[in-house]
């Protein structure tokens, strides 16, 4: 029911304030994972709006994102939401591998 209740949340809440910040909702880890992975590249200073990070999200979940698609689906966000958990859980490890050799 949680997962269900933040899939639903995230979706329906990036409708509704498309402009709010995505860090709102995700996670510092979750959201740099998605933008890194996607773009190949280091995440900006300022997070991407809640809008632009749920069309990222869904696209792992197979949203095409091409102008006439509207906005991203339930089944499409559940996918690309438990993708984005595995990203950012493989990011973290990798941060403390890192610390634990710089450290270590």
């Amino acid at each position: 029911m949680i997962i269900a209740w933040r899939i639903m949340y995230t979706t329906m809440l990036g409708r509704v304030v498309p402009d709010m910040l995505c860090n709102n909702v995700f996670s510092d880890s979750e959201w740099k994972a998605v933008y890194m992975i996607l773009h190949k590249k280091h995440p900006p200073q300022i997070p991407p709006t809640l809008n632009e990070m749920n069309k990222m999200i869904a696209q792992f979940g197979g949203f095409l994102n091409r102008r006439g698609d509207g906005e991203p689906g339930i089944k499409t966000m559940w996918i690309g939401l438990q993708r984005m958990r595995d990203f950012a859980i493989g990011i973290e490890i990798k941060q403390q591998i890192n610390n634990i050799e710089t450290y270590g």
